[in-house]
C-alpha cells in the first residue's frame, strides 16, 4: 500500500474531512514542487538563478492559493471609503502649481506595463507597436509624452518598461529609434510564472522553453491604459501635501459606467483602504458588487507609489496582495488557471493611502479592436503624445462600442474601415457580421449594423447613420 493512500485512509478514519483535505494539500504541494523542481534542471547556466527566483516565487503563490478558502474577503467587513479618503482631481488640480515643480519632476520616475502581446487583437508582437494615430504607436505616443515633459521643464524623469518574455526582444530592437529623444529608458521584465492544468493543478510546462509545445505554458499578466500620463497637479499633491503628511500609496480612481461594472472597486476594511476586485466578491454579492449606485468609482490602475515605502515593505516581506485566479482556455482546448496578483492589491500595506478620483479621460484602456476604434476617432484630440477627450464632444463619457468577431483582428479591422468615422455624437455603436465602412462615414446616436449570416453590408462613403438600424444584405457598387 503506497504512503499517499496510507495517510488517505488515516486522514478518514480520525477527523474527517478536513483533515483529508489537508493530505490531499500536502500531496499537491509536494508534487508541484517535484515538477518546478524538473522544469529548473532544463534552464541554461546563464539563466538558472533567475528562473529559480521566479519558480520561488510561483510556489510560494500557489502554496497561498492552496491555503485561502473561497473568497477572500469577508463580505460583512465591507464598508465605503471614509469622505476624506477619497479626494476630487478638481479640489488637487484648485492647488494650482508651485514654481520649481521641475525640482518636482526630478524626482518622478514613470513605469510603464509592457508585457502584453496583441494576442486577443490577433497581433503577434509586443500591444505597445500596434499603430494608434498617423503611424504612431502606444510606445511612440508614451515617450513624446515624457520626452515633452523633459523639454518644457528642463527635467530628467525617465521611462521604465516593465517587460515580459514575450514583448522583451521585440521592445529592445525597436528602443533604438528613441536614441535621440531626450528621456531615459530602461528595462526590466517581469517575472514568468507557469500556466497549471484546471483537473490535476500541475504546471503544464514540461521545460523552461516558451516555443513549440511550451508557447502557452507560461505567463505574464497585466493591461495596457492609454490615459496613464503624468499628472503635475496630482505629483504636487504628493510631494507637498497640504497637511505636511505624505501619502505613500495613490490610486486614480474613476466613475463607473456601464462598461466598467467589473472593475476593482475601492473600499473602507478593517481601517485600511483596500482594492476588491470581481473574483474576490463571493458569489451571492456579485450583483450588489456591480451596482453603480453602491460602489461608484473604480481602479484605473494609475498608480503613484513611493519608493522608499516600496523599498521599506520589500524589506520587511510585507506587501500583502491577494490571489486572482484567472481561468483560461488553450489553443488546443485545455482548461489551465493562472495565478495573478493586481499591484492595486497592495494599498493596504501602505500607510496614508489615498484615492484621487480623476476625469474619465484618464481611464483609456485598450483590450480590444472596439476599444482601438474609440481612440483611433475623432473622440480624442492628440497633443504631444497625449490623448484628451476632445472639446467638441458634449458628453464626458465615450461611446459603448461593440464590434463583432470579423473586427477581432486588427489587420481585419482595419480591412473594414476605409477611413475611422466621426463618432463625436455617438452614443452606442453595434456592429455584427460582414460589414465595411466607406470613407467620411459620420455616426450619431444610437446605431446598430447587423449582416446576416451569408450577407454583407457596405456603408457608403459620406453616409450619416442617426440613430439608426441597418441589417440585411446593403451594396452598393461603383458602374
Amino acid at each position: 500500500m503506497s504512503r499517499f493512500v496510507q495517510d488517505l485512509s488515516k486522514a478518514m478514519t480520525q477527523d474527517g474531512a478536513s483533515q483529508f483535505q489537508e493530505v490531499i494539500r500536502q500531496e499537491l504541494e509536494l508534487s508541484v514542487k517535484k515538477e518546478l523542481e524538473k522544469i529548473l534542471t532544463t534552464a541554461p547556466s546563464h539563466e538558472f538563478e533567475h528562473t529559480k527566483k521566479d519558480l520561488d516565487g510561483f510556489r510560494k503563490l500557489f502554496h497561498r492559493f492552496l491555503q485561502e478558502k473561497g473568497p477572500s474577503v469577508d463580505w460583512g467587513k465591507i464598508q465605503r471609503p471614509p469622505e476624506d479618503s477619497i479626494q476630487p482631481y478638481e479640489k488637487i488640480k484648485a492647488r494650482g502649481l508651485p514654481d520649481n515643480i521641475s525640482s518636482v519632476l526630478n524626482k518622478l520616475v514613470v513605469v510603464k506595463l509592457n508585457g502584453g502581446l496583441g494576442t486577443s487583437m490577433g497581433c503577434k508582437g509586443p500591444k505597445s507597436l500596434i499603430g494608434v494615430r498617423n503611424e504612431n504607436t502606444f510606445l511612440d505616443l508614451t515617450v513624446q509624452q515624457i520626452e515633452h515633459l523633459n523639454k518644457t521643464y528642463n527635467t530628467d524623469v525617465p521611462l521604465v518598461l516593465m517587460n515580459s518574455f514575450n514583448t522583451d526582444e521585440d521592445t529592445k530592437k525597436i528602443l533604438q529609434k528613441y536614441s535621440h529623444c531626450r528621456v531615459k529608458i530602461y528595462t526590466f521584465n517581469q517575472s514568468r510564472y507557469p500556466r497549471i492544468n484546471k483537473e490535476s493543478l500541475l504546471p503544464v510546462a514540461k521545460d523552461v522553453s516558451y516555443s513549440g509545445e511550451n508557447t502557452e505554458a507560461w505567463y505574464p499578466p497585466g493591461h495596457d491604459n492609454l490615459g496613464a500620463t503624468v499628472d503635475l497637479y496630482i505629483l504636487n499633491h504628493l510631494m507637498n501635501p497640504p497637511n505636511g503628511k505624505r501619502c505613500e500609496f495613490v490610486m486614480e480612481v474613476t466613475n463607473k459606467t456601464r462598461a466598467d461594472v467589473k472593475g476593482g472597486t475601492l473600499t473602507q476594511y478593517e481601517g485600511k483602504l483596500r482594492l476588491v476586485e470581481i473574483a474576490q466578491v463571493p458569489k451571492a454579492h456579485v450583483d450588489e458588487f456591480k451596482s453603480v449606485s453602491k460602489f461608484k468609482i473604480f481602479n484605473t490602475n494609475n498608480l503613484w507609489i513611493s519608493l522608499a515605502a516600496v523599498k521599506r515593505l520589500q524589506e520587511q516581506n510585507a506587501i500583502d496582495m491577494e490571489i486572482i485566479v484567472n481561468p483560461k482556455t488553450l489553443d488546443g482546448g485545455l482548461n489551465v488557471i493562472q495565478l495573478e496578483t493586481a499591484v492595486g492589491a497592495a494599498i493596504k500595506s501602505f500607510e496614508n493611502s489615498l484615492g484621487i478620483n480623476v476625469p474619465r479621460s484618464r481611464f483609456l484602456p485598450v483590450k480590444t479592436t472596439s476599444d482601438l476604434l474609440l481612440v483611433m476617432s475623432n473622440l480624442y484630440s492628440l497633443n504631444a503624445g497625449s490623448l484628451t477627450m476632445s472639446e467638441k464632444r458634449e458628453f464626458p463619457t465615450v461611446p459603448l462600442v461593440k464590434l463583432g468577431s470579423s473586427f477581432t483582428k486588427v489587420q481585419d479591422y482595419l480591412r473594414r474601415f476605409e477611413s475611422i468615422p466621426d463618432m463625436l455624437e455617438l452614443d452606442h455603436l453595434t456592429v455584427s457580421g460582414d460589414v465595411t465602412f466607406g470613407k467620411n462615414v459620420s455616426l450619431k446616436g444610437t446605431v446598430i449594423i447587423i449582416a446576416n449570416h451569408g450577407d454583407r453590408i457596405d456603408i457608403p462613403p459620406g453616409a450619416v447613420l442617426e440613430n439608426k438600424i441597418v441589417s440585411g444584405n446593403l451594396r452598393i457598387l461603383d458602374h
